[in-house]
């Protein structure tokens, strides 16, 4: 896997180390690091899925700003994301620059083009994304994140496939997709992770087996790699229900999962055939 030197994490996201940890000059100015994965659909039949980012801007709560404008830019370079790479913990750092210090609670990410390639398919589908260009998409930080002089503080944005991606029509006889960006945002010094391994009554390992956590409803999902190995990162600290299934299995639930911030909640599967 690709470790480029805009920083790509290995799993479990090193990011959870330190959502403060002590950099920069203590001049008035803070640390925002932002950092991209993907909450997966079946990947099985997916070869990348690519993600264009021209500009990024973020906004300071309750800031008021004479040209009505209380956004700071943050980049306006191009970056591509295949969001296939970002699984299980692994993250890709989309930013890492020092901003005002204050208090931040929308950031606007412009996408100009998303692409999704089919294993077996020899050609990639794209298409534009007019308004995530012009306008940009925004999203809400909750909570807000604060960045301090002198210190790092974290935010994940959580691409979640299932819903970005639609295919149109089925996997054989599919008619390109319709990308609706649908980004989960965790400001990860509130934040914790679930993680464990799914194995079978007999201990062996059951890949792509999808785990995924619940607080009334869905919040975020995960698919169990060749080790059986899952985790969901970027999870606000908070009590939780976790479920894990596969086809052929039984699916099974585990209520009041705690989540800390900072630390990471072990939850291993054992699944049962039908």
């Amino acid at each position: 896997m690709k470790k480029p030197g805009i920083i790509l994490l290995a799993a479990a996201m090193l990011l959870l180390t330190g959502a403060c940890n002590k950099t920069g000059t203590g001049d008035g100015q803070g640390r925002l690091v932002i950092k991209v994965t993907d909450d997966p659909f079946n990947i099985n039949s997916i070869e990348s899925a690519t993600v264009t980012i021209t500009k990024v801007e973020i906004r300071k709560a309750g800031d008021s700003v004479s040209d009505g404008n209380p956004f700071i830019m943050l980049s306006d370079d191009t970056v591509t994301v295949n969001l296939i790479d970002l699984r299980n913990g692994v993250t890709e750092t989309l930013l890492d620059l020092d901003i005002p210090e204050g208090e931040y609670d929308l950031v606007r990410l412009y996408v100009e083009e998303a692409g999704l390639k089919l294993v077996d398919y020899p050609d990639a589908y794209n298409v534009k994304v007019p308004s995530g260009r012009q306008t940009g998409i925004k999203l809400h930080i909750n909570p807000s994140i604060t960045v301090s002089g002198g210190l790092t503080s974290e935010m994940l944005l959580d691409f979640d496939l299932s819903r970005s991606f639609v295919l149109r029509g089925n996997m054989d006889h599919n008619n390109g997709f319709i990308f609706k960006p649908c980004i989960r945002v965790s400001n990860l010094t509130t934040a914790g992770r679930i993680e464990g391994m799914v194995t079978d009554t007999s201990d062996v390992k059951i890949k792509e087996a999808k785990v995924w956590i619940a607080q009334d409803t869905v919040m975020a999902t995960a698919f169990a790699d060749t080790l059986g190995y899952y985790a969901i990162i970027g999870v606000p600290a908070g009590t939780y229900s976790i479920f894990a299934n596969k086809d052929g299995y039984d699916t099974v639930k585990f209520d009041g999962i705690k989540v800390i911030a900072g630390n990471k909640t072990i939850q291993n599967f054992t699944l049962t055939s039908k």
